[in-house]
């Protein structure tokens, strides 16, 4: 019998949240055991997973894996099927999709560490920028017409998780009206247990 694999995650990272939300959609809790871990503190453990002591990382009987959408691919493979993209030409525009809502979960983390530095510290120009990047971003996914809930790609898990993450981080961000679409699906993706469960503290 395979030993149970290692999640490194925190609850409040919206990368890890998306492997954590497809361990639950594909029945895997028994499978794969999450470890809360604080990125700053480098625990050597960590380390020897991922040498950035970022997180997510998944440690299998095959070794570890970097990369929240590598990791989700890596379990669809190995313990699927799941549907993670349509089939045909309708995969590119899904995975289009998540590449945005990647960029912009990568945008929204740069702005929260770029919060946390001393206000003096702090580049107006950086955050103004990257401010006006994610908001085209989610009209971008907005106009791409590709969004599902049943059940949930990993486009649509990923998408979901980062319009949660803005409201988490930046409650301040009047962004709804600009994505009515990417609202409408993550109210309803955030009502499934899967969601409920890995929901950001």
């Amino acid at each position: 019998m395979e030993d149970v694999m290692r999640l490194f995650i925190n609850s409040g990272s919206p990368f890890a949240r998306k492997c954590r939300i497809l361990v639950r959609e594909m029945g895997l809790t028994d499978r794969v055991e999450d470890v809360p871990t604080v990125t700053l503190d480098s625990a050597p453990e960590h380390v020897a997973v991922n040498p950035f002591a970022q997180i997510p990382a998944l440690v299998t009987d095959h070794g570890a894996l970097i990369d929240s959408t590598l990791i989700c691919e890596w379990l669809a493979a190995h313990y699927g099927p799941y549907p993670l993209y349509p089939e045909g030409e309708a995969q590119w525009a899904a995975r289009q999709a998540e590449a945005l809502a990647d960029g912009v979960l990568e945008t929204a983390v740069k702005m929260v560490i770029e919060h946390r530095r001393p206000e003096h510290e702090r580049s107006a120009t950086w955050l103004k920028r990257w401010e006006e990047g994610l908001r085209r971003a989610l009209k971008a996914v907005d106009g791409l017409g590709v969004l599902s809930d049943a059940p949930p790609g990993l486009a649509e898990i990923t998408l979901a998780s980062a319009a949660t993450y803005i409201d988490f981080r930046f409650p301040q961000l009047d962004w709804h009206a600009e994505a009515p679409r990417l609202v409408a699906l993550r109210d309803q993706l955030e009502k499934r247990q899967s969601f409920i469960d890995t929901y950001p503290a």
